[in-house]
């Protein structure tokens, strides 16, 4: 039986900056409470959406209206305009739970929807609809601004483990972004996100981080950051100094 399409996730997600070289004993330790996810190994290429003022991300750094993201996500390596993208809305609540809202369509159809700013579409989340209507109704009119892509390694918590839910540990690493020929289908390419020396360490959790994972993270002395990969690339491509360090 196929798994159900999940199109709405309640999580709290926490980023590391990681230097490469800790990685080898990192994942070594990490093995013995996780194992590769269903589809370990992905090539992920994102297309943010924004108006021509960048205020959706300029409003989600400076922590206002649920600091949202809007975002064309596909896992495919080299997407045609047949490929099927994932159209999803992040946000966190008050008490910095991330929630998600998506759904599947092709690049066109989902272009097309944020473009006339109505949706022709079957099939399409009340609450992903709601979430979209009211960033057009904030921001005017949003198009295509920003490409990330990144390399991705993915791991779950291994079944036999108790507590409140389980745990995803994903590792990015050769991010790159650009803010010309801002499409899915334009290849892979961009310049440089973060320094090649270091990766972005995430762990998605449903409620507080397990003691055996805090552990790890103590032994190695990583310290959970506030890295944003669409605010980096905004302030990268504008020239604006980051106000968080990549170590």
């Amino acid at each position: 039986m196929t798994k159900p399409l999940e199109t709405r996730f309640k999580r709290i997600e926490s980023k590391y900056v990681v230097p490469k070289d800790l990685l080898p004993e990192l994942l070594e330790d990490l093995r013995h409470y996780l194992v590769e996810d269903d589809y370990p190994r992905s090539t992920i290429s994102n297309v943010y959406f924004d108006n021509d003022d960048f205020e959706v991300i300029q409003d989600a750094m400076a922590h206002r209206n649920g600091r949202e993201k809007l975002r064309m996500r596909t896992y495919e390596e080299n997407p045609t305009e047949a490929s099927q993208v994932f159209l999803e809305i992040k946000k966190k609540d008050q008490d910095g739970v991330g929630h998600k809202y998506r759904m599947v369509a092709t690049q066109k159809e989902c272009v097309d929807w944020l473009l006339a700013g109505s949706s022709r579409l079957k099939e399409v989340d009340p609450a992903l609809a709601e979430e979209i209507a009211s960033l057009h109704e904030r921001y005017g009119s949003l198009k295509p601004i920003m490409f990330i892509s990144y390399n991705r390694f993915s791991m779950k918590e291994k079944q036999h483990i108790k507590g409140q839910g389980k745990v995803r540990v994903t590792i990015d690493q050769d991010l790159v972004y650009r803010d010309k020929n801002v499409s899915l289908l334009e290849g892979r390419y961009g310049n440089p996100l973060l320094d090649e020396d270091y990766v972005i360490m995430e762990v998605k959790s449903p409620g507080e981080q397990p003691q055996w994972l805090e552990d790890i993270l103590n032994t190695y002395g990583l310290t959970r950051g506030k890295f944003s990969k669409y605010s980096t690339a905004y302030r990268k491509s504008r020239g604006i100094a980051s106000l968080v360090s990549e170590r």
